[in-house]
């Protein structure tokens, strides 16, 4: 019984890691997230979404240990390719992964939160949030927020595959409507749902600031 309990208690722990990764833990996780092939397809078709364009400025919001900032920088050859995580474990991963850009100054990846925004400069053409929205505070405020860093007709895509239990395509539908009442609400136009078939599928909402005032 003592084992079963150390083994749940452990297992437990990991899995809260994937929220936030910390120490050896948060390390493991990391290399979880990194070499998960789900994780990966679902990388890549996320950013897919967003139709990059090699002189695009575009930011993550919690970019794990890089596998989209790695394909995002294969694309924009002639922009820059911003991150930002709350996880030092994380930004350490995502810097190594892509080290050759970071030196040759296409890559900005920092350490930080999604509610205490840095300032990178000039507004983004382009932005990505992939299975994190649920552990940003206040979400409606931060996507407000978001929303004013692009520039007008700019993209913001969320990505979101259930990672709970008994998960299903409805689950995933069900989240797929609350990110659109989201990002109605925070003042995007023009969303659109796709979906990728995974088990359960990965839904990715993709939305626009509005060209002119609403």
């Amino acid at each position: 019984m003592v084992q079963v309990g150390l083994k749940q208690r452990l297992l437990g722990g990991i899995v809260r890691q994937f929220g936030y990764p910390r120490g050896w833990r948060g390390r493991l996780v990391g290399r979880i997230m990194a070499t998960r092939p789900s994780n990966r397809q679902r990388s890549v078709w996320a950013v897919e979404q967003l139709d990059l364009q090699p002189g695009d400025r575009v930011l993550e919001i919690g970019f794990g240990p890089g596998l989209a900032i790695e394909a995002m920088v294969a694309i924009v050859t002639d922009g820059l390719v911003c991150g930002l995580d709350r996880s030092e474990v994380m930004l350490g991963q995502a810097s190594r992964r892509n080290r050759r850009a970071i030196e040759a100054g296409r890559v900005d990846l920092r350490h930080g939160s999604v509610e205490a925004l840095p300032d990178f400069g000039a507004p983004f053409d382009k932005m990505l949030a992939i299975n994190n929205l649920a552990f940003w505070p206040e979400p409606a405020t931060r996507l407000k927020e978001l929303h004013d860093r692009l520039r007008p007709g700019g993209l913001l895509a969320v990505a979101h595959q259930p990672r709970c239990p008994g998960a299903t395509a409805d689950t995933s539908a069900a989240a797929a409507q609350e990110l659109l009442a989201l990002l109605d609400a925070a003042g995007f136009v023009d969303l659109r749902v796709e979906t990728l078939p995974l088990d359960p599928p990965a839904v990715c909402v993709v939305s626009a600031r509005a060209t002119a005032p609403r």
